[in-house]
């Protein structure tokens, strides 16, 4: 085990949560983790095999070689500006979706990369790094061999890409997965609003989810928008007149289903 692999992390949410047991269970030990909140990386270092909970990030005298930026991205910038690293040879590295490589421009060192796993995390949920996709993108060759090994140690799915590309990704799986969760929650909340049962609406999401990936969600739209069904996509927002809200997404959707598919 090399020292050149070892590794600090600033921030302990939701992905440093599992990302850094993933990479100290493998060739690179987590020798410190930062937060704001001393709380939350003193969990985060119970689940570690030898890091500390480090009080500052002035890391000037850490023998760590890698350091982590896994926080929300607006406190991303800031971080870089105040963090002082133990030499220029370090290799500095965001996990953010959708900030580019170049918020790390104002750090000591010219080693920036990203490490952008494609997943959704909770801490209460176990991840399987092995079937997650990595996306990393470099500024440097050095940079990028050490971003390949990580990613390789964790994942049968590594590929390179820039922040452009990156972006355009965070943004489809922001529709993919947070959108759609959040369809979830209104569905949730109509079938409570009516004393009626979610459990009901499971095998149908479940069907709807597995025949997208299976055929392609093109092939596999549904419903009375892609039937062009107006007489009742006009029930459904009447019966939706009280939740304003829900009414105006459903005829946003609705018309850009039928937009979509429906000739004119």
């Amino acid at each position: 085990m090399s020292k050149n692999s070892q590794v600090s992390f600033i921030g302990s949410g939701n992905l440093a949560w599992h990302l850094a047991p993933a990479l100290d269970n493998g060739d690179f030990p987590v020798q410190e983790v930062y937060s704001k909140n001393p709380g939350h990386a003193a969990s985060l270092v119970e689940r570690l095999y030898q890091a500390d909970v480090k009080a500052s990030l002035d890391f000037s005298t850490s023998s760590s070689r890698i350091f982590i930026i896994a926080t929300s991205d607006e406190a991303i910038e800031e971080i870089v500006q105040e963090i002082i690293l133990p030499d220029e040879d370090v290799v500095l590295i965001h996990t953010s979706g959708s900030q580019p490589l170049t918020i790390l421009g104002y750090a000591a060192t010219q080693n920036l990369g990203v490490f952008y796993p494609l997943q959704t995390f909770s801490k209460d949920r176990k991840t399987e790094f092995r079937e997650v996709p990595i996306f990393i993108e470099s500024a440097n060759a050095q940079t990028e061999k050490v971003l390949r090994a990580m990613a390789n140690s964790l994942s049968k799915d590594v590929f390179p890409i820039t922040s452009f590309d990156r972006k355009a990704l965070h943004v489809a799986a922001v529709f993919a997965s947070n959108f759609t969760n959040h369809m979830l929650l209104i569905a949730q909340d109509i079938m409570k609003e009516n004393s009626l049962s979610y459990d009901w609406l499971k095998p149908l999401i479940a069907e709807m989810v597995n025949k997208s990936l299976s055929i392609g969600p093109e092939n596999a739209q549904t419903g009375p928008a892609r039937r062009g069904d107006l007489e009742i996509l006009d029930k459904h927002v009447e019966f939706l007149q009280d939740n304003e809200t829900a009414a105006e997404l459903y005829k946003i959707i609705s018309q850009h289903i039928i937009d979509r598919y429906v000739e004119e």
